[in-house]
């Protein structure tokens, strides 16, 4: 007799919520269920409310671990100290900074399984009869999304049809074939998705969050078509000149840099926004930074790197709001990096309540080991203003073009797109541009917003940055989770894991 998929049992296994030494916030799965049609195929019973339920799978995204956590932990500009017991976790947060983890790591293990399940989830409301070509549309950019990080993390990409019974084996598609199947996606997707221009909440796929994804995919192509992960790579200047167009196409839509940087990550409008995530709230971003004695009371954990603070110019935007000290609502709290003495909300200062001395964030911080009032904090949703979680923003789109037009051989069409950015921002006019003056514009631009491993990766800065243990090649991808290798014989574990 021939198994039935359990569709129930994955979108739970796609749920696990991460249980550590913090709290985390996760929605429960109160959707329509895919079911299995005639002939075996899974179909979704209620189109409609599936897709609901995949916009509100966006809500993984906000976790401070898992998916985000491969993204910024490995990188440099992120450090998670454990402070006596805390953040320990059993090493799951040190490994990911020095790149050595392995296949068994929780992380690894959940975001594999987030992100392969959100895409399975998206592929089923594309293969049932009478979706809408907007439905589809809107499924096809989501599984794009999704699967850009599974290639990216793993360079290998399973995948599941729709009418492919539990007995047979995902196909597993190579990084390049991955490629471009998902840029299939999103061309198929995009004349049927609306245009719709800059809100308060953008919560739905437009054809700008696809021309963005697109700029994305077209920069990174070669690191993704390359022979090998690590490179080198080599990046054609048909595909720079086709991402400096869509993000043209994004700029048409009406997107255009914001005035304030900061109104990017509140509940008001903002020029740049195309695509967030509505669920939940971003809370975890400052719980997971500030320190227990602050309103409101964080988890003392995550901090950046002094050289990342020294990044900043003093009239740059980005360098951060200085606390109100009003006596309003977590107005004792700054946004962007938080550095020195700290206060409360009506303006005395704040006292670390274990050593009992003035809480001042310092500027040294070490991985294991470090006092409670080590490391400078950063905070970009404020819990006095935010309410959605961005993916998708018109700032990261310049980015992409400056990058574009370097690579592509064009240095003063660079410069000019850095210096408008930088002028927006508050910051002075640089003279010239290249690839380390870039590298680090991205950086003051997209501060923890995880995904400075894929910039690392770009740039050639991922095995080499501060506090990497292991500097083999191979750890540009991460390893396969071993309960993946071991289910699936068509996925092979990737080079320098076991």
């Amino acid at each position: 007799m021939k198994k039935i998929f359990n569709i129930k049992f994955l979108a739970f296994i796609g749920a696990v919520a991460f249980f550590g030494s913090c709290t985390d916030l996760v929605s429960k799965e109160e959707d329509s269920i895919p079911t299995n049609a005639a002939g075996g195929c899974v179909t979704s019973s209620n189109v409609k409310e599936s897709l609901v339920s995949a916009y509100k799978d966006l809500g993984s995204y906000t976790d401070q671990a898992n998916i985000y956590s491969l993204g910024e932990h490995t990188s440099g500009e992120m450090i998670p100290p454990t402070r006596g017991v805390d953040w320990g976790d059993n090493g799951v947060w040190r490994t990911l900074d020095q790149h050595t983890l392995d296949a068994t790591h929780s992380w690894n293990l959940n975001a594999w399984n987030q992100l392969n399940q959100m895409a399975f989830k998206c592929g089923v409301i594309i293969g049932t009869s009478g979706a809408t070509p907007l439905q589809i549309a809107e499924a096809k950019f989501l599984r794009a999304f999704h699967m850009t990080l599974v290639m990216d993390y793993w360079g290998q990409v399973p995948i599941r049809q729709p009418c492919e019974g539990v007995d047979v084996n995902p196909t597993v598609m190579t990084r390049a074939v991955a490629f471009d199947f998902i840029m299939k996606d999103l061309t198929d997707a995009l004349p049927n998705l609306p245009k719709i221009g800059p809100g308060a909440s953008n919560g739905a796929a437009s054809k700008a969050s696809a021309n963005l994804l697109i700029a994305k995919l077209l920069l990174n192509k070669a690191v993704y078509k390359a022979a090998t992960s690590a490179g080198p790579y080599t990046f054609d200047k048909a595909d720079m000149t086709a991402a400096i167009a869509a993000v043209d196409a994004v700029k048409a839509d009406g997107y255009d840099l914001e005035d304030n940087y900061w109104t990017n990550y509140t509940a008001a409008a903002s020029k740049e926004v195309a695509f967030v995530s509505l669920e939940g709230t971003p809370q975890n971003r400052w719980f997971m930074t500030l320190h227990y004695d602050q309103d409101p009371s964080g988890w003392n954990g995550f901090t950046t790197l002094v050289d990342y603070y020294n990044k900043m110019s003093a009239a740059d935007q980005r360098l951060g709001v200085t606390p109100k000290k009003d006596k309003s609502a977590f107005a004792g709290i700054g946004k962007g990096f938080l550095r020195g003495q700290q206060y409360k909300g009506d303006g005395t200062i704040l006292v670390d309540s274990r050593t009992k001395k003035p809480l001042s964030f310092t500027d040294d911080i070490v991985l294991a080991g470090a006092a409670t009032d080590k490391g400078i904090r950063y905070i970009k949703y404020h819990p006095a203003d935010a309410n959605k979680y961005v993916l998708q923003r018109y700032g990261e789109g310049v980015l992409i073009k400056a990058e574009a037009q370097l690579r592509g051989g064009d240095a003063a069409g660079a410069l000019l797109t850095i210096n408008a950015l930088r002028v927006k921002r508050g910051a002075a006019l640089v003279t010239t541009v290249d690839a380390d003056a870039l590298f680090d514009e991205i950086g003051r631009e997209m501060m923890w917003d995880g995904q400075k491993r894929t910039h690392e990766v770009r740039f050639g800065k991922y095995i080499t940055g501060p506090g990497v243990v292991n500097k083999d090649p191979g750890s540009v991808l991460f390893p396969i989770p071993v309960d993946a290798v071991t289910t699936n014989p068509n996925l092979k574990q990737n080079a320098g894991y076991k």
